[in-house]
């Protein structure tokens, strides 16, 4: 009967493996357009606009830097090829060969200038796109729901964000400001070609550059894939690393740093194997390039050099067009790393915008309403869930937590305890069945609202890497110095916190690990305390402490209940005896409910779940005991007799 409603809650589709496989320029610019093109900044805008305006004046100085060349060589030679023919001196000073030096050096500096001018111009707008979309994404990424998370690694995660970021700039920066450019001059180039010599000079210069290009594509392509694997041993040595140091007392408890380095080392094998690959393909690549231009470049000076010696050009053409063959090799070599940088920058941008168009599983529906809390009772209404489809976690379960009431949620590992938390936090939607506070269903509001409404104390509470006041005042960003203080001393935490040296400024160090358990926990009570809210939520905050600080953070938790709305998940029982009702669950369903007294009375799961935990707690005792006893200076010698120990003078 329930299991049906289970298949609506398979996740959503996984993008492909490898997003990359589809990825193009075109797409990619398509992605980019909005960000590269901002409707909202007319100021943006007008940075293009200029940009390419510069880049068409940067180009036609660098068409004037041959001629200039030619001319200074003519001049030097008196072939009178030059621009004028000097009848007085003070024309032949105009063009004289110290005059077109000095036009040659003046055309470089002025093109130079000019493309350092664009390139300025246009990293407001490179760099305002980068930030733009690595925001949108930061953002995503704390939208998408809890599963996609779980699935994913933090390190692999955080590898997509840096390199999605740095392929944007990349992309920017060289679609605008190296690929339009290049285009741009070959075509210019061939033009001149085709005015001062002749079509063959254009047929040759166009065979090159299609031969070059060619080839460029085949190789760039084989490398590629190299590159790819490369990426993916670098994210999986990253992963990894990241993975072991957060778990560094891990590691140490189970002396396992040599099989962890083995595990680094042999994600940076496969990494070394790899980017040796890399750079001998790159090696490969560059060398059929420079063979390619050089024929052509042979040819070109070959045909002009005939031309000189049969008078049909002179020693300035065969100068000229040496440097508009250079002058085209340095854009077709830009050419070769564009394509190379762009192919790249399109695999970690696809890698990003499959992030960012990856649809969260919990979404506000349209026109949701803030919460409107006004006692703060919860109600689970027939409630059914699972993870996966074919492993049902809760199976139709329906209970009240009256406002202001105290229920505790008890029973065996994996009966979906926890679970019931982040259903009330909307970090996943019931498979069917309503979550109602105060009578509204919990996906008509907003997430937002929600959350603002219900206070977390977690089992496991992990601190961000910064100060403990900065910790604190995280349950309410606008709170005052004073409003944390106070929190922390209903947190009881004030006084260890005033012992430190830096006092509230002290720094926790990563996830919190240089507070002990109980004093993170405390800190956890104390953003409780300060965030205020109606709702409170304690999934299992003592369950990992020592018996004493178990009872001092267990008054701290009582004082902050008193008059909210608690769910207490709970796995020892001790410190949920004065709850106003208990439910017991078992495999995804309520086996038991009622108060301490009426579960103990009846003898079912509740009462065999307490007496277990309390012969624990006896044997415990016991065993402290005899260790305080053993520790005792006039302690008597054991009987002789004891199996265990020898007599005194016997044989060891």
């Amino acid at each position: 009967m329930a299991d049906a409603a289970f298949p609506q809650a398979t996740a959503p589709a996984k993008p492909s493996d490898d997003p990359t496989r589809n990825a193009t320029l075109g797409r990619a610019l398509l992605h980019l357009w909005p960000y590269m093109w901002p409707g909202d900044r007319a100021d943006l805008k007008m940075r293009v606009a200029w940009s390419l305006v510069l880049l068409l004046a940067a180009k036609v100085a660098t068409l004037v830097v041959p001629f200039t060349f030619k001319w200074a060589v003519d001049a030097l030679g008196g072939t009178g090829s030059a621009p004028v023919q000097p009848d007085n001196w003070a024309m032949w000073l105009i063009v004289s060969p110290l005059a077109m030096t000095l036009a040659y050096g003046s055309a470089r500096v002025l093109m130079a200038l000019l493309t350092q001018w664009r390139d300025g111009t246009f990293a407001k707008v490179a760099m305002h796109a980068v930030r733009r979309l690595a925001y949108r994404t930061f953002v995503h990424m704390h939208e998408l729901s809890l599963r996609f998370h779980l699935e994913r690694k933090t390190g692999g995660l955080t590898r997509v964000l840096e390199r999605g970021r740095n392929g944007i700039e990349e992309m920017v920066r060289l679609v605008i400001l190296q690929l339009i450019p290049t285009a741009v001059e070959v075509g210019l180039l061939t033009a001149v070609l085709l005015w001062q010599f002749d079509w063959r000079y254009v047929l040759v210069t166009l065979l090159t550059v299609m031969v070059y290009m060619a080839f460029t594509y085949k190789a760039t392509q084989w490398r590629i894939e190299i590159r790819r694997r490369m990426n993916d041993s670098d994210s999986d040595a990253n992963t990894k690393a990241i993975d072991s140091l957060l778990n560094y007392e891990t590691v140490k408890y189970f002396s396992a740093e040599t099989r962890e380095a083995d595990r680094y080392d042999r994600s940076m094998e496969r990494f070394e194997t790899a980017s040796v690959q890399t750079y001998t393909s790159l090696a490969v690549l560059n060398a059929g390039q420079a063979v390619i231009y050089t024929a052509g470049l042979t040819t070109v000076m070959i045909m002009c050099a005939i031309g000189v010696r049969n008078g049909t050009h002179t020693v300035g053409d065969f100068v000229m067009v040496n440097a508009m063959m250079i002058q085209l090799y340095q854009p077709l070599n830009l050419m070769g790393m564009v394509y190379r940088e762009i192919k790249q920058a399109i695999i970690d941008i696809e890698k990003m915008f499959s992030v960012l168009t990856r649809r969260a599983e919990v979404q506000d529906r349209p026109g949701a309403q803030p919460l409107r809390v006004e006692s703060g009772a919860v109600k689970f209404e027939d409630v059914l869930f699972a993870y996966d489809p074919d492993r049902p976690i809760l199976k139709g379960l329906t209970f009240d937590v009256p406002a202001g009431k105290t229920v505790a949620i008890v029973g065996p590992s994996g009966a979906g305890k926890s679970t019931l938390s982040r259903l009330l936090f909307r970090l996943y939607d019931v498979s069917s069945g309503r979550i109602l506070i105060d009578g509204q269903d919990i996906r008509d509001v907003t997430q937002e609202s929600l959350r603002a409404a219900i206070g977390m104390v977690p089992q496991d509470t992990v601190l961000f890497n910064d100060t403990i006041r900065y910790n604190i005042r995280y349950g309410r960003w606008d709170a005052t110095d004073e409003e944390v203080e106070a929190a922390a001393r209903t947190a009881q935490i004030d006084g260890f916190i005033r012992m430190s040296p830096k006092g509230y400024e002290t720094e926790v160090g990563e996830r919190g690990l240089k507070l002990s358990g109980g004093e993170k926990q405390r800190v956890a009570i104390a953003r409780t305390v300060l965030k205020a809210p109606p709702i409170l939520v304690l999934d299992e905050a003592t369950s990992a402490l020592d018996s004493h600080t178990e009872h001092e953070i267990q008054e701290a938790l009582e004082r902050v209940s008193r008059n909210r709305t608690s769910l207490v998940i709970a796995h020892r029982l001790s410190t949920i005896v004065g709850a106003d009702e208990i439910i017991v669950l078992d495999q995804g369903r309520i086996a038991e409910r009622g108060t301490h007294a009426e579960l103990l009375a009846a003898g079912g799961l509740y009462a065999s779940m307490w007496n277990r935990q309390r012969e624990a707690e006896e044997a415990r005792e016991k065993l402290a005991l005899i260790g305080d006893e053993e520790g005792a200076p006039n302690r008597a010698p054991p009987p002789v007799d004891d199996p265990l120990v020898a007599p005194t003078g016997a044989a060891g």
